[in-house]
């Protein structure tokens, strides 16, 4: 059976074991990270992932770290094409918002997530935080931007992996205690993807 490392409240873990919900796939999950007795500082554990972080799958005696990868895996393995087709351009489309989540706007909210959900003591500058709740707005204005265009999901009437990740940013974005800027697109997608199971069941938290 598939295994699946780390802790359910880290958003990139939850991206795999929605993906494994969305697929039907049955899947261990062990907790690993702070806050667990499975440390990330582990020889044994950065055997697995040397970067020391989760999540990672173990399946078919292989392992494999980066969760945006680990979704297209399971998505070409188990060869779910409604999910990650594989026509090259509809696929880039799809893997394109994917990467955009993982880079850009993951970046985009380094600061104020660490400054208004996790409260640390490193990130109250004002001056940071005010530009860092700027930039977080920018960044999903420029998804709120692509939903009015498609009015349905992020590549289109199809919902597909991008979902996956941007849902659960989209999640993360609306719950954080910041400033937020009014995104009708946005909210109507948020409406949208509440009719899947799996995203009610993984964005409990933030």
């Amino acid at each position: 059976m598939l295994k699946i490392l780390g802790k359910a409240s880290s958003i990139n873990v939850r991206k795999v074991l929605w993906t494994c919900e969305e697929i039907g796939l049955p899947y261990q999950q062990l907790e690993y990270g702070s806050g667990t007795s499975n440390s990330l500082h582990t020889e044994d554990f950065l055997r697995l992932n040397p970067n020391a972080m989760v999540p990672v799958i173990e399946d078919d005696g292989q392992t494999l770290w980066e969760s945006n990868s680990i979704c297209r895996y399971l998505a070409n393995k188990h060869q779910r094409q409604d999910l990650l087709p594989i026509a090259a351009m509809p696929r880039a489309q799809i893997e394109k918002w994917m990467d955009w989540q993982a880079t850009e706007l993951n970046n985009s909210w380094r600061y104020a997530f660490m400054a208004r959900v996790r409260l640390s003591a490193a990130h109250q500058d004002p001056v940071l935080l005010a530009q860092g709740e700027a930039s977080w707005n920018q960044h999903m204005s420029l998804l709120d931007q692509q939903l009015q265009v498609t009015k349905a999901y992020v590549n289109g009437d199809t919902f597909s992996l991008a979902d996956i990740v941007l849902g659960l940013s989209l999640n993360r974005w609306k719950k954080a205690p910041i400033q937020h800027a009014p995104l009708e697109a946005l909210d109507a997608y948020f409406a949208l993807l509440c009719r899947q199971p799996a995203f009610l069941k993984f964005s409990v938290v933030v």
